[in-house]
């Protein structure tokens, strides 16, 4: 069950609403199923009621009359209360029953109290109900009503369960302002599936995503086609905000409908923006030619920490690592080929709901991420698919950890979120993969290296040896191997590495997690006999494989990437 309260200053109006026949003709037998008394005239059983909706609105206005100048200016109190589509229909008096519920939890009319403000609760749906109160007590002081919302939403959960009822994902007031009524039907009115708002939601996170610094952020959006964009300033000239605007969105006068930052999420506020910003580990840009880290590795290591910082880490510090991985999804759209990039928004989408909590993150801890997803900008996912099909394999192991994280807090629609993300993500990965997993099963490996092959694998992770065997991605961890060893690794030593990074019960193919792990891996020059020597003396008694010492990878040409935009 979810509330929504508003407050006005019509009684007579709302009763006209509440038993009229809805914006779109949706009331049907419009009747009152509970009152503050149980003797409050119902307009919808009375041939006359037209003077019957009057007599009702006057005796809830009362008590306001008799208050006069002290009374509130919004003296209405408006509660509806939906229930879930699959629930099962609700009677009167189970309705009652839940109205006079809300109106005690809230502080309107608290039980035993006889003082309580005057209400009543109209059903004129299957589904829902509406409360209408007035604000002024039977002392004629006003209701102590402060946090209604969320103390109605605790005595709504309350009652899910007692009526065997769906369990709504509660929120903890983090989540990004919903569009309003009017916004999605002008937006139909358009033509567009996005709302204006949801539209800005989207550039912003993107030009956020790819800036490096808080000027080139504004720099970016300023420079973004079919956006307008106002940057505020204080009195000492220093940037205190921006507000964003699309051309074609106008109210009534015809001026644009601005949004500034803190309207479109809570995230998106300049302060904000400037505090994650700030903590980025700052961008290698070596000319081209010169060694340096791949960032698709970079961040593709960085992302597979991420588990265990929410497992292990402090939790500012989990939150902080949430939120650098959200916009490592924002930025990926733009990286992948055309057909990948549908699902890719989708998860993106899904999953900055589970960016936010009520958790501070402390955005220093995020640097390396955060740095790395700004250098993948200059390098797109193309070839043969295996940077982008890496990351994702990755990238999922985090969702399904950052799932386990959310829900151990209650953080139930973050929780949601990560669940739905996951799915996105996983389809997408399911049209990453299978072209560069073909292409590294196509190395032509003697039996006898593939059986060499097979006994270290059992050595090194014994738990999962049989099932990696009987995978189709087996013969892709072959190849993988076979092209490390011909590198001049030690495919013993280099599964080890693999296998150490993260264990692998989370993962649907621990094979295919094994494969992108030593083909990272493999991409790093093989250890000198000096290194292999310095390993043996520092390698853990007991352990059967030593693990190489990683070296940086040579750097791709760097490719211009395209500025953020609103697609029309």
């Amino acid at each position: 069950m979810i509330a929504k309260i508003t407050s006005g200053k019509n009684t007579a109006k709302l009763i006209g609403y509440l038993y009229g026949p809805g914006r779109a003709n949706e009331h049907t037998d419009p009747h009152l199923v509970a009152s503050w008394d149980g003797f409050a005239p119902d307009p919808g059983r009375t041939d006359d009621t037209r003077a019957t909706k009057q007599r009702l609105a006057n005796a809830l206005d009362l008590r306001v009359k008799q208050a006069g100048d002290r009374a509130p200016k919004q003296h209405v109190w408006h509660c509806s209360v939906r229930a879930a589509p699959e629930d099962r229909i609700l009677t009167d008096d189970e309705w009652a029953a839940i109205a006079q519920r809300v109106v005690a939890a809230t502080g309107i009319a608290p039980n035993g109290d006889p003082d309580g403000c005057r209400w009543i609760a109209v059903r004129h749906a299957p589904d829902h109900i509406h409360i209408a109160a007035t604000k002024v007590r039977g002392d004629l002081r006003p209701a102590r009503h402060w946090n209604d919302y969320l103390t109605a939403d605790r005595e709504l959960a309350t009652i899910e369960k007692e009526y065997g009822l769906r369990e709504v994902a509660r929120g903890d007031r983090t989540a990004a302002p919903r569009p309003t009524r009017a916004e999605k039907e002008k937006a139909q009115r358009t033509g567009q599936t996005l709302t204006a708002r949801e539209q800005l939601r989207t550039t912003v996170r993107t030009a956020v995503s790819i800036a490096a610094s808080p000027e080139e952020f504004l720099a970016l959006l300023t420079a973004t086609d079919g956006v307008l964009v106002e940057i505020q300033h204080f009195p000492s000239g220093d940037i205190r905000g921006y507000k964003v605007a699309l051309p074609d969105d106008t109210n009534a006068a015809g001026e644009p409908v601005w949004f500034s930052g803190s309207k479109l999420a809570p995230d998106l506020s300049y302060p904000k923006i400037r505090e994650r910003l700030t903590a980025i580990e700052p961008v290698d840009r070596r000319p081209i030619g010169q060694r340096g880290p791949n960032p698709w590795h970079q961040a593709t290591a960085a992302t597979e920490r991420i588990p265990t910082h929410l497992d292990h880490g402090d939790d500012t510090a989990a939150q902080a690592h949430l939120a650098a991985f959200g916009e490592a999804l924002d930025v990926l759209p733009r990286l992948a080929p055309e057909h990948i990039r549908p699902q890719l928004r989708q998860a993106a989408t899904a999953f900055e709901r589970a960016t936010r909590s009520r958790i501070h993150a402390e955005h220093h801890h995020a640097r390396a991420l955060r740095g790395a997803v700004r250098a993948m900008r200059i390098q797109p996912a193309t070839g043969d698919g295996a940077l982008l099909a890496m990351f994702l394999d990755a990238a999922i192991l985090t969702v399904i950890a950052a799932t386990r994280w959310h829900d151990l807090r209650r953080h139930q629609q973050q929780t949601a979120a990560a669940k739905e993300t996951l799915e996105h993500l996983r389809a997408a990965y399911a049209q990453a993969a299978p072209r560069p997993l073909a292409a590294l099963a196509r190395n032509n490996t003697p039996a006898r290296k593939v059986e060499r092959y097979a006994e270290q694998l059992r050595s090194v992770v014994p738990d999962h040896a049989d099932r990696i065997t009987a995978d189709p991605s087996w013969d892709a961890l072959v190849g993988a191997l076979a092209t490390a060893e011909e590198a001049g690794h030690d495919p013993g030593r280099i599964l080890q590495q693999a296998f150490q990074q993260r264990p692998l019960d989370d993962a649907q193919s621990p094979g295919q997690v094994l494969v992108w792990r030593i083909h990272r891996l493999a991409q790093r020059p093989a250890p000198s006999a000096r290194a292999l020597a310095a390993q043996a003396r520092t390698t853990v008694p007991g352990a059967k494989v030593r693990p190489a010492r990683s070296v940086p990878s040579a750097p791709q040409p760097p490719v211009s990437a395209p500025l953020p935009g609103r697609r029309r």
